[in-house]
């Protein structure tokens, strides 16, 4: 006995009385109704998963129309349910365009006993079919949104800097502009990148990150486009890319500065045409994603260079998000170092540690050259290594980063150049933002550069 319940719409009752004694057996619930009208109260009450339905209801009307209005009505309820057409023999060309739009099979009358049974069972197996399709689908959904969810939630900061950071991404995120995200190492451009990707449109569906600078010039069609099997020596299977895996998702490409100019233009070509190619196939794979690129370098100096292509950085660039270095958001460092002094208290299962106002100081005192990420790794190295309930000053031990500028050995003029130096750097170039940050006119910081050969 099947394990559902068979609906059957019919106006002739004897029909009815015949399928409903054929089918008491074979369901375990049978629900005859003669009046289509009561198809959407049945349905509301019953989870149906098939109906048996006629194709006209009206006496003297045979064109058909009542019961493929009908059929759409019972699709747009619940478009799982298997319908049979129950019809006339004059009526056929009426069942195949029924079944050109949804349903499972007709059934001529009068009707084979054996013909109509197998016919039931085919469309039970097409609903259990159906079903399991549908189940996979949400959890699906919930699985991606549990991975989109399931990054580190680290909040980015409530400095004026940080505000106009997230109100720039508010902005753009119901876009699908393409966003390059700008910012030393360990500023959290890839949590920027996600609260792009979940304010957006897309977020139901997946964020694909990629470190480009892992990813080997031999491997980057492989690794971003996919191959087909036997593509090469251990092509042993299809495999999709990081594009398709993004599919009406979001790509976020980290570190795009590292490409070769070999694999920019492969993929310029494909942000330019929307389709990508299978390593080892011809066959043209339409793309739909959000991109969203990040880098520590100067682009715009490495276009000058030969570096980088002019008309990729055009493509990514649509909008531009700076994420400013930690020591220039000082007002972040209690907020960023108490959250992840929760955070850890919790991983390493200690009580709430504090931290003392002398500590804050220190670390707010303290240039942060690796920025989030080093202040993550300096809260997380003092709760572990912490005896007593509060983290002390001399809880904090850095070490001096290599890469610091040691000002008391520059005279004013090259500490002054130094500055600029790195100010057009971190804005890409962008004097009207430069000046602006140097606290000068744009015609000063004109001067300033030609005195230096800037």
């Amino acid at each position: 006995m099947i394990n559902g319940t068979l609906l059957v719409v019919d106006e002739n009752k004897s029909i009815l009385n015949a399928l409903e004694n054929i089918m008491r057996s074979e369901f375990k619930k049978v629900i005859t109704i003669a009046n289509p009208n009561r198809i959407k109260e049945i349905l509301r009450k019953n989870e149906i998963d098939i109906v048996m339905l006629d194709m006209n209801f009206t006496s003297g009307v045979h064109n058909g129309n009542e019961g493929l209005f009908w059929m759409r009505e019972i699709f747009n309820y619940d478009g799982n349910i298997s319908v049979v057409i129950v019809t006339a023999s004059g009526d056929i060309e009426l069942a195949v365009k029924a079944i050109r739009e949804g349903a499972v099979d007709f059934i001529l009358k009068p009707w084979d006993n054996s013909r109509l049974l197998a016919t039931i069972n085919v469309a039970w197996q097409l609903r259990l079919s159906r079903l399991e399709a549908s189940t996979l689908k949400r959890a699906n959904q919930q699985l991606k949104k549990e991975i989109n969810m399931g990054g580190e939630k680290i909040v980015l900061g409530a400095s004026p800097t940080m505000i106009n950071v997230m109100n720039i991404v508010r902005k753009v995120a119901g876009t699908d502009a393409n966003i390059l995200i700008t910012g030393e190492n360990g500023t959290g451009k890839e949590l920027v990148a996600r609260e792009l990707h979940n304010l957006s449109g897309r977020a139901g569906e997946l964020m694909v990150s990629v470190d480009m600078g892992s990813i080997t010039e031999t491997l980057f069609e492989s690794e971003l486009f996919g191959h087909v099997k036997g593509a090469f020596t251990d092509a042993r299977d299809d495999r999709k890319g990081k594009f398709e895996l993004a599919q009406n998702g979001t790509l976020f490409l980290d570190e795009i500065g590292n490409l070769s100019i070999q694999s920019q233009t492969k993929l310029l070509s494909v942000l330019q045409n929307r389709f990508i190619v299978r390593v080892g196939s011809n066959k043209q794979i339409p793309i739909n994603i959000r991109l969203v690129c990040a880098t520590n370098c100067d682009l715009l100096q490495m276009v000058r260079e030969g570096k980088f292509r002019e008309d990729l950085l055009y493509r990514i660039n649509t909008i531009m998000i700076e994420v400013p270095p930690l020591r220039d958001r000082v007002d972040d460092i209690p907020i960023l170092a108490n959250y992840f002094l929760r955070a850890n208290c919790e991983r390493y299962r200690k009580d709430l540690l504090k931290i003392s106002t002398h500590a804050l100081e220190k670390l707010a005192n303290h240039t942060w050259p690796g920025n989030v990420r080093e202040l993550q790794h300096s809260i997380e190295k003092a709760v572990i290594m912490c005896d007593s309930q509060v983290l002390k000053p001399s809880d904090f031990v850095f070490t001096p980063s290599p890469g610091n500028i040691v000002y008391d050995e520059l005279t004013l003029e090259e500490m002054e150049k130094k500055m600029i130096i790195n100010c057009l750097k971190r804005h890409l170039n962008n004097i009207s933002v430069v000046s602006e940050k140097l606290g000068v006119t744009r015609q000063t910081l004109y001067n300033k550069m030609r005195k230096f050969g800037l």
